[in-house]
């Protein structure tokens, strides 16, 4: 018997399987019945999303093959468009890599005017790294990369739908926040 607590995909829809078969289970209680429709709920919405996701996979994925960076050079440019302007060591620390291997990605991104080496006006013996324009531009068409798709699918849409989709993701955005600004729970062993 598979484990009741995995997600499978049945190609469209993402079921949890349960022992009581296709039917509902008359053994559960009401509150029961309630959370085992909260979670398929939960499962249809995330099918949903990884069915649009695969849709937009075009879109999103044409400027990262029109980019020719390696992972480590996007991870840079993905760090710097997050934090800003940082110092060699604070760069070199986030991506795990020492001072002299972060030394040469940096000079390859100079070449390509995707980020700026500059001292730091306290300390001349620290280099700060930042993004150029152009490299924000390359950042920013990566990360709203399929908008045009999405924008077109929403206009496809009646104003009362559009509404619905407004609504759940304000919903969506309220949680996500709220998730941000809470500590994260430990693991457990």
């Amino acid at each position: 018997m598979p484990d009741a607590n995995k997600w499978f995909s049945a190609g469209v829809r993402w079921y949890r399987p349960t022992s009581a078969g296709p039917g509902p289970d008359i053994s559960t209680s009401p509150k029961e019945q309630a959370l085992s429709e909260k979670e398929k709920l939960i499962a249809d919405i995330m099918g949903a999303q990884i069915r649009l996701q695969h849709v937009f996979a075009d879109d999103r994925s044409d400027p990262l093959f029109a980019t020719h960076l390696t992972m480590s050079q996007l991870k840079i440019l993905l760090l710097l468009a997050r934090h800003g302007t940082v110092s060699g060591g604070e760069l070199a620390r986030m991506l795990g890599v020492g001072a002299a291997a972060l030394s040469g990605m940096v000079d390859r991104l100079v070449v390509q005017d995707l980020v700026t080496r500059t001292e730091d006006m306290h300390d001349r013996r620290v280099r700060r790294i930042g993004l150029t324009k152009a490299g924000t531009e390359v950042i920013d068409g990566i990360i709203t990369a399929g908008v045009s798709r999405q924008r077109d699918l929403l206009s496809r849409l009646s104003a009362d739908e559009l509404s619905v989709v407004s609504q759940a993701m304000e919903l969506l955005l309220r949680e996500a926040t709220a998730c941000a600004t809470q500590p994260p729970e430990p693991h457990s062993p």
